[in-house]
């Protein structure tokens, strides 16, 4: 029996995961696909906002701006991209001024420090791609950007290397409350534990009803997104929201940690829990509100789009705590917009929740740090050379694209929790995230896995689980 199993392996799962490796616990983390990040923590702004938007008092404030303040120094704990870039909220009508004002002053209650709104001219001396109708902006200078894949495996490979199992491509199908805890079906057998996470995104209310009769609802929330090839990277340097609506924050311009440039994204409500595609409306939807922000937007540099779902709660803030009727079952739901911030918050909040049900002991070997995989583009010639020295393989670029090597695929494969699909390759190291979207490195990428898992390259997945006669942990 595990003290705590935690269903769902995206940022807050693994997150939590990661705070919960400080205690003497036996931690699992379970989730239907084979890898971490493959629900909306992989498809989404990649913002760390300030916290201006969050209402005052709600658990979305309190936890945007924790774990805005932590994420500078979490970078360098566990090596993952962030950058501290600001951000400028547009009005593009002096009529709607006093909303700048407003949202100004929600910051301020929140904790946010520096915020303030500015003229236009002001604003276009920041950006001079701003479109002439901005009337007026608020500028936070404590919103930054990152990658959402690197953060979510660094947690998850931290979280790891402190003791936490993983169980991946496992799906739970029911879970029943017993005297001593939970009994977790899944396809690949029953699993015991003494506390429940629920933190599967847009199926948490699927897993709170399994065991609870309190209502909770949660809606996908459709937004579909353009990303457009490092030579747009440069044409801002903030992210460039639009004022605010009751559906979101509108549609985004923003560069991201890795020098692309960022649109997106729409906001739909739906019914169904799977559907990611884009559509031809979405997408000129996009690039039409886009073009209301920034002049000059090349979208013929647009290299693919991309579809994320977002679990929006009824309550419109997140839903963390333990069920009344169902002691030991912590719920994490309805994380949508601001999550992705809130994650190493909601570690910490949720850590301290569960040690209250079980009351363990703090570990002393805890591990803090974590190191990511060499990134070769990023490095001196003379960091280069002693890299290739040491291992040759270093110098074989496998995806002109982004200049990934073979050394980088091979650390990205056979490093803890390592991948075992394409996209997992691509995350850990960007190979196929260039302008030919993986139409060069592909070959080369399954043999490597290929090689790995013991099994032939046309058997080798884009994304997705293994049958049981592929050993993954090999």
């Amino acid at each position: 029996m595990y003290d705590v199993l935690i269903i769902g392996a995206g940022a807050s799962g693994c997150a939590i995961a990661r705070e919960l490796s400080r205690y003497e616990l036996s931690v699992c983390v379970v989730d239907r696909e084979s890898d971490v990040c493959e629900g909306t923590s992989k498809a989404n702004s990649a913002i760390v906002h300030a916290g201006f938007d969050c209402v005052p008092g709600t658990l979305k404030a309190k936890l945007n701006v924790r774990g805005s303040e932590m994420m500078p120094e979490l970078s360098k704990q566990l090596d993952f991209a962030f950058l501290n870039n600001g951000a400028l909220v547009l009005c593009f009508d002096e009529a709607q001024i006093g909303g700048l004002e407003e949202l100004a002053e929600r910051g301020r209650k929140n904790g946010v420090k520096g915020v303030k709104v500015i003229s236009g001219d002001e604003a276009r001396a920041m950006e001079p791609a701003l479109t002439d109708e901005v009337a007026a902006a608020l500028y936070a200078p404590t919103s930054g950007i990152v990658c959402p894949f690197e953060l979510t495996i660094a947690l998850a490979e931290n979280a790891f290397e402190n003791g936490a199992e993983f169980r991946l491509g496992c799906n739970v199908t029911d879970i029943r409350k017993t005297d001593s805890g939970f009994t977790v079906l899944t396809d690949k057998g029953e699993l015991e534990a003494k506390a429940v996470v629920n933190a599967a995104g847009v199926y948490a209310d699927k897993l709170h009803a399994m065991v609870s009769t309190q209502p909770l609802k949660i809606t996908p929330r459709r937004g579909e997104y353009m990303l457009l090839d490092k030579d747009a990277g440069g044409l801002v340097e903030h992210t460039i929201f639009q004022q605010p609506t009751k559906m979101g924050k509108g549609i985004l311009v923003s560069p991201t940690v890795h020098g692309n440039l960022l649109l997106g994204p729409t906001a739909e409500d739906i019914d169904d829990k799977e559907n990611t595609a884009t559509t031809r409306g979405g997408l000129s939807e996009v690039r039409a509100k886009a073009g209301l922000s920034v002049k000059g937007i090349p979208f013929g540099k647009a290299i693919t789009g991309f579809t994320g779902l977002r679990a929006v709660g009824d309550t419109h803030d997140f839903i963390i705590g333990e069920c009344p009727d169902a002691k030991g079952f912590v719920d994490v739901a309805g994380i949508e917009s601001p999550g992705l911030t809130s994650a190493p918050a909601i570690g910490e909040y949720v850590r301290d929740i569960v040690v209250g049900i079980l009351s363990p002991a703090e570990k002393s070997s805890f591990k803090s740090e974590r190191k990511g995989i060499t990134h070769m583009a990023a490095l001196s010639v003379e960091e280069k050379n002693e890299m290739i020295k040491k291992d040759p393989a270093y110098g074989t670029i496998v995806c002109r694209c982004e200049g990934i090597t073979e050394g980088e695929i091979r650390e990205a494969i056979y490093r803890p929790l390592g991948a075992t699909t394409l996209d997992g390759v691509k995350r850990r190291t960007r190979a196929g995230m260039g302008r030919c979207q993986a139409g060069f490195c592909s070959p080369k990428t399954m043999a490597l896995i290929a090689e790995k898992l013991g099994i032939g390259i046309g058997e080798v997945k884009k994304n997705g689980v293994y049958g049981s006669e592929v050993s993954v942990d090999a």
